[in-house]
């Protein structure tokens, strides 16, 4: 039998409305589907309820589509109170005729099977909402308790249907939320074959550590991404990680920036590292690793540039002071709002969290250089695979955003120091590293660049020196000559 494909100029794609949550209208190809029904499943504390605000608000705020939120379990003044400690003003929102919000409250007592049951006072109820405030999009939360007393599934097969053919009528675009059942992705296990979107929140405990993940089951009429992405509920809301954004699609710049070293520059061709690209700085304890970082963030804070320092170690405080020691004044820097600090410990979150963590704050200052340090503690709370596989993402997202980042390693003693143990050297552009050697009775840091790709460099070993005065290099590097060989590396 012959195929016969549409030409590309008669392919009719499918409205969709975005719902101005971060990575999750990426992920969907655009958005929900306009003028249908979206079932968000998920157990309790999954984050539905977050998931369908947003939807309104974004919708009603960023592209003038008024929304109906109608609750079956929390009143108004409920979700008025947990939506501000988002930021939120849907109080305010609805004086402004933006946001209506409707709690039904349903008495199992009062719903009967006997003489029919039907959704014809809910339809003149939301038909009403819906008018008043011409509104373009529609919530119920949750579904489930509005069939709880109803033990005929025809019954409530019928109504769903009803319900979800009454929302499209009106050119409604709706999310439904709904709680997982035990072997269907909802109570009833009808409601994710009725709509023509389904998206699965999945809230994991994994060695005591909360991961939320999200998925897209199914999608009418589109192409969309199937896979399980992790997202975050923070201070402003849901932000959603896409992992299948990753990948070899970044450009390579020519620029060159500071090392923020000039006895370093000179050792990179005399001009630093490229524009976007990613350094790893390993080494033992106390060979000067971090500080190097901080040198690397600063002249790019004193050009200007917005930078953000991860650290899973030290707190901002003790990072402040302790820089200072070698002549970094990180206070004005900080004041002015060019460099940015999140300190956390590595056991606070699952490795996809602080992905999706990182991503967020990346997103939030717009950053052009980045440090991490160190990623060794990321071994402490995950085997060498995922370790590696994020740290894969976050290079390919952060090379896509052209952001140029340090990643500084902690090597122990017994280790080949020219390896690491999440093995991730191999897609570092740069790599430096620092290792103490014995001089007869004294001890010293040295300083070695093992590559560096595109760019001549010096192979040779440079003394690191840390004083009041800053940061420099021995003179030990001038011997060393300028390998050509790596401008092809």
């Amino acid at each position: 039998m012959k195929v016969i494909h549409l030409a590309e100029s008669n392919r009719t794609p499918l409205p969709k409305s975005p719902t101005g949550i971060e990575g999750l209208d990426e992920i969907a190809h655009g958005g929900l589907p306009t003028g249908r029904t979206t079932l968000v499943s998920g157990s309790a504390g999954a984050g539905k309820t977050v998931l369908a605000m947003e939807f309104l608000i974004h919708g009603a705020l960023e592209y003038n589509e008024p929304g109906v939120f109608m609750a079956f379990e929390e009143s108004e003044q409920d979700l008025a109170a947990n939506f501000a400690s988002f930021g939120y003003d849907l109080v305010g929102m609805e004086k402004e005729g933006k946001l209506s919000i409707d709690h039904v409250h349903l008495d199992r007592n009062e719903i009967s099977e006997n003489g029919g049951f039907d959704l014809e006072g809910l339809f003149i109820r939301l038909g009403n909402a819906v008018d008043t405030i011409h509104a373009k999009r529609v919530v119920l939360d949750t579904i489930e308790v509005l069939f709880a007393s109803i033990g005929n599934e025809a019954i409530v097969r019928s109504e769903l249907v009803r319900l979800f053919r009454w929302l499209k009528d009106r050119g409604l675009t709706a999310i439904v939320t709904g709680e997982r059942g035990g072997s269907h992705l909802t109570r009833y296990g009808l409601e994710e074959y009725v709509a023509d979107c389904v998206i699965v929140l999945d809230h994991r405990i994994d060695g005591q550590i909360s991961t939320r993940r999200l998925r897209i089951v199914k999608y009418r009429g589109t192409l969309h991404e199937m896979d399980e992405h992790p997202f975050l509920m923070g201070e402003h809301g849901i932000s959603v990680l896409p992992l299948t954004s990753a990948g070899l699609t970044h450009s390579a710049s020519s620029e060159r920036i500071s090392s923020g070293i000039l006895d370093l520059d000179a050792m990179l061709d005399g001009d630093g590292f490229y524009r976007g690209s990613s350094v790893l700085v390993s080494g033992t304890a106390g060979t000067g690793k971090t500080s190097l970082a901080f040198a690397f963030l600063k002249a790019a804070c004193d050009r200007g540039e917005r930078a953000i320092y991860f650290g899973f170690e030290e707190s901002m405080a003790q990072s402040v002071r302790n820089l200072a020691s070698v002549g970094m004044d990180l206070k004005p820097l900080v004041e002015k709002g060019l460099l940015h600090f999140s300190t956390v410990r590595p056991s606070s979150l699952g490795l996809e969290a602080h992905l999706a963590s990182m991503h967020q704050m990346i997103r939030k200052v717009r950053p052009t250089v980045v440090a991490m340090d160190p990623i060794s503690v990321f071994m402490s709370v995950s085997e060498k695979d995922p370790v590696k596989s994020m740290l894969t993402r976050l290079v390919d997202y952060l090379k896509m955003g052209q952001i140029t980042t340090i990643f500084t390693h902690l090597s122990n003693n017994a280790q080949n120091l020219e390896a690491t143990e999440q093995r991730v050297s191999s897609i570092m552009d740069s790599w430096i590293l620092m290792r103490d050697v014995d001089f007869g009775d004294r001890r010293r840091v040295m300083l070695r660049i093992l590559k560096s790709r595109g760019m001549a460099h010096s192979r040779e070993m440079a003394e690191f020196l840390m004083s009041s005065d800053g940061l420099h290099l021995g003179n030990s590097h001038l011997t060393g000559d300028i390998d050509s060989s790596d401008r092809k590396n």
